[in-house]
């Protein structure tokens, strides 16, 4: 399939969302953007059944609060499953529902592309980034002046 044809479907599929459906797909696809969604889909997918310290562990960088909230919006979404066990302590697992191994199995190749072209993106910043003379002057660095007090 060329790029023409895949872009060509996609704008095909997209016109078959009834108008309150555009609401449910920019929240599903917030999943599809979220370090903190893709990173609970790959720990998931790879170590399957995980308790919520197993997944924060796995996941550098994610507060508690983060976590439980991104848990609870995938669950809602239906891409995760939580059980809880009747036991003392408390004991809850999470685990990838068909739904979330569909989102995961259609990120992978998204992911395989980024670290495949890492190199061109660094390329890309070093260049864009070396332009001061066509940045907007939001970008530009300001230069602070010297205090006459710290001179002396």
């Amino acid at each position: 399939m060329t790029d023409q044809e895949a872009l060509s479907q996609a704008e095909t599929i997209c016109r078959t969302l009834r108008e309150d459906d555009d609401g449910v797909r920019r929240e599903v696809l917030a999943h599809a953007g979220s370090r903190w969604s893709l990173g609970i889909l790959h720990a998931l997918g790879v170590y399957g059944t995980m308790r919520h310290a197993e997944i924060k562990r796995q996941m550098t960088g994610v507060t508690q609060r983060m976590l439980t909230k991104t848990l609870r919006s995938m669950e809602r979404d239906g891409l995760v499953v939580r059980r809880e066990f009747g036991e003392i302590p408390p004991r809850v697992e999470y685990e990838l529902t068909p739904l979330g191994m569909g989102l995961l199995i259609r990120m992978s190749p998204i992911w395989t592309w980024v670290v495949e072209n890492v190199e061109d993106f660094r390329k890309a910043r070093r260049i864009f980034d070396s332009q001061d003379d066509k940045k907007p002057t939001w970008q530009i660095p300001a230069s602070t002046p010297l205090d006459s007090d710290a001179s002396d």
